[in-house]
């Protein structure tokens, strides 16, 4: 067999990968595009290493080590998004980037105005206690 086939196949799952992390703001899809990219660098390392006449150019030990960094990776973006869905409720990334541009929530109340209540709140507080 040669290796066209299994290159091919890893260059469209890049190829999906990246549509996926650049078209798509749901932070899920976008780690979904990433670990396509990712299994598609490991199907290029295994393939190079299958049709290397080099012993030392052997691709299962680089294809361990990137499925190490991708369990990682996902674990780590995994709690990042749990934590950005328990304090935003959702895990769309552009919303909340488009409002912080704006100063603005989500529910439209003005980030600057909240800013100043608090601190308003704060020197109150001083005040009382």
């Amino acid at each position: 067999m040669s290796p066209a086939l299994p290159l091919l196949l890893a260059a469209i799952l890049a190829g999906v990968g990246t549509y996926g992390v650049l078209a798509r703001r749901h932070a899920v899809l976008m780690l979904i595009g990433v670990e396509l990219m990712l299994g598609a660098a490991g199907l290029v390392l295994v393939t190079v290493g299958q049709f290397s006449t080099d012993p030392l150019a052997s691709g299962a030990v680089l294809t361990l080590f990137v499925i190490t960094i991708a369990a990682a990776e996902i674990v780590v973006a995994l709690a990042v998004v749990m934590a950005m869905f328990r304090t935003r409720g959702d895990v769309d990334l552009t919303g909340q980037a488009q409002a912080d541009d704006h100063g603005v929530h989500r529910d439209g109340e003005d980030l600057h105005r909240e800013h100043h209540r608090s601190e308003d709140h704060a020197a109150r507080d001083e005040v009382v206690g």
